[in-house]
């Protein structure tokens, strides 16, 4: 089993049909869950799956937490989207991965892309913060080139 981190290969044909919506007001609403290292989780992942998700503790309940869309932004021929950090407060747990995923309901919650922590992250009695990079055109979570 494994974590690795890609953009999903369903994301792509969804944007591609105009079934995701970044926009930052009225757009659609995305999620974040976080897996163990048990996860079987890849660019072949198409939607939101409790199996391996790490359990319910303090703020954090299966299906995980929704995301603040920041807006969408273009520079030098890169579109991008940014999400403000998320933090789970009152946990221990450990997780490996994330998944990103759209929670409006024509979308049955379509997997966005997996996150590969690199290795096990843990919280105990306290608070457990997904940090987004900034949201540049070589390093937003998500950015589309030509």
């Amino acid at each position: 089993m494994a974590i690795t981190q890609a953009i999903c290969n369903s994301f792509k044909k969804q944007l591609l049909e105009a079934d995701m919506n970044f926009k930052q007001t009225g757009g659609d609403k995305f999620k974040i869950a976080l897996y163990s290292s048990t996860a079987t989780l890849n660019s072949a992942t198409t939607a939101f799956t409790a199996s391996s998700e790490v359990g319910n503790s303090g703020q954090y309940t299966s299906g995980g937490g929704l995301l603040v869309n920041n807006g969408t932004s273009i520079t030098a021929g890169v579109a991008r989207v940014d999400f403000a950090d998320r933090s789970f407060t009152g946990v221990t747990l450990t997780a490996r991965g994330a998944l990103i995923y759209n929670t409006s309901s024509d979308t049955t919650n379509a997997s966005v892309c997996v996150l590969d922590f690199g290795a096990d992250k843990t919280a105990t009695s306290g608070t457990f913060t997904i940090q987004f990079p900034a949201p540049t055109s070589t390093a937003a979570i998500l950015r589309i080139s030509g």
